[in-house]
């Protein structure tokens, strides 16, 4: 089963780099088709023979735990020095690249709700699905995003500089939204939201004040235990800790191995063991072709019908006009170009894997259907699909520089998947 899983992935992923794309769609594109959108339609139900039904809770620890090893890495790459200093463009595009699609999918969640199968979601009313289609709308997937502009020879070009800062900007606001969104679905009234809100806060001042001081000490090179083996265990289960902190609490566990890379004393585990962050980010890539295979048995393309057609149309139309106009209508209103604001447009309506990340939240949850998070995900592949196409026409591509972006994680490495 795993075998089959890589297989795809890497085929997949092949295909996707020799027609330009990142490898990261080649696997979300292998994930849907080894799904009932592909796999499902032809004869004597292969969908349940390769993945039957008592196998499945092994695939989704196994995703699981490769999203969550995953997180840690964007984390542990987000550097929060680019959140600050920024000038007026930076702040007026990262504003409105997410205020104008959240409003925009707010409302689409709104106007479609007579759609929506309610039998399928466990929120009540339209609140909680409204703010979490306003933040799926505002996600700009950052590494792929980084992957995207350090192929095309941007990161030494301020369009791209621009983009990544406004990226780690915009990614950082969803995530506040996401999370306020998890914490009203899984609450059932105040006192138990605000105990959430709480004890969230007591856990982020206690990786913030106790433990990083004390990874700081751990990790430091100069102790006696100091080496890979050390730092590698740490990482990890650091990591496992606190997204099991987090999903305890009632938010998702990617929130916790997010914040626990982000708090990562980076300079102490770059000078005692280099090499175990990028391990990590290898384990990750190599379990997250099975994210996708899950993400992608719950896409239905054949279940769509006319009705869900005209949703897929909707949130097509809403989150590219959302992204675009946000990003390069505000641009143009700081004094950018015509060019450097339509690149800025294209680049932040890439969304990728942050993407799916975000819609299986919201499936678990209940906050969304299948119907719509089938148009999501689908929505996800195009917007990045398109990046590459797109920035031909608005931007004169480059020779690409030898190396990468030292502060931004790729979303896969050519040789890998």
């Amino acid at each position: 089963m795993l075998a089959i899983v890589l297989s795809a992935a890497f085929l997949f992923a092949k295909l996707a780099q020799r027609v330009r794309q990142p490898a990261v769609v080649g696997e979300i594109v292998a994930g849907v088709v080894l799904g009932p959108s592909a796999l499902g339609l032809l004869p004597g139900d292969l969908v349940d023979l390769l993945f039957p039904p008592e196998v499945r809770p092994v695939l989704q620890a196994l995703s699981q735990l490769g999203l969550v090893l995953f997180m840690f890495g964007v984390g542990y790459q987000f550097d929060t020095a680019h959140l600050r200093g920024h000038g007026r463009r930076i702040t007026a595009v990262s504003l409105s690249s997410v205020a104008l699609p959240f409003a925009l999918g707010a409302g689409l969640a709104v106007a479609l709700a007579s759609w929506f199968e309610q039998s399928q979601t466990k929120s009540g009313g339209l609140l909680v699905p409204a703010l979490f289609l306003g933040a799926a709308m505002s996600i700009t997937a950052f590494p792929v995003l980084a992957r995207i502009i350090s192929e095309r020879g941007l990161n030494k070009d301020r369009t791209g500089a621009v983009a990544l800062a406004c990226a780690a900007i915009q990614d950082f606001l969803a995530w506040i939204i996401l999370a306020v969104v998890v914490a009203l679905a899984s609450s059932t009234g105040f006192w138990p939201l605000a105990r959430m809100a709480i004890v969230t806060a007591a856990l982020v001042a206690v990786l913030i004040w106790p433990v990083r001081p004390a990874l700081v000490w751990l990790l430091s090179p100069d102790r006696p235990w100091s080496g890979s083996l050390v730092t590698h265990a740490v990482l990890v289960v650091g990591t496992l800790l606190c997204a099991w902190a987090t999903e305890a609490i009632g938010l998702h566990a990617v929130f916790g191995a997010f914040t626990f890379g982000v708090l990562v004393p980076r300079r102490e585990v770059d000078a005692s063991a280099p090499e175990v962050p990028e391990r990590v980010e290898q384990t990750s890539l190599l379990l997250l072709p099975v994210f996708f295979v899950v993400t992608g048995l719950s896409v239905d393309l054949g279940g769509l019908g006319w009705e869900g057609a005209l949703v897929l149309l909707a949130v097509l139309v809403v989150a590219c006009a959302g992204k675009f106009i946000g990003a390069a209508g505000a641009a143009r209103l700081t004094g950018a170009s015509w060019e450097e604001s339509g690149v800025l447009g294209v680049l932040m309506n890439a969304r990728g894997l942050t993407e799916l990340v975000i819609l299986n939240v919201g499936l678990s949850l209940g906050v969304i259907s299948d119907q719509v998070f089938t148009a999501m995900v689908i929505m996800a592949i195009v917007t990045t699909l398109m990046t590459g196409p797109l920035l031909d026409r608005f931007h004169k591509p480059v020779r690409p520089p030898a190396g990468r972006l030292d502060w931004a994680m790729p979303d896969r490495a050519p040789e890998n998947v």
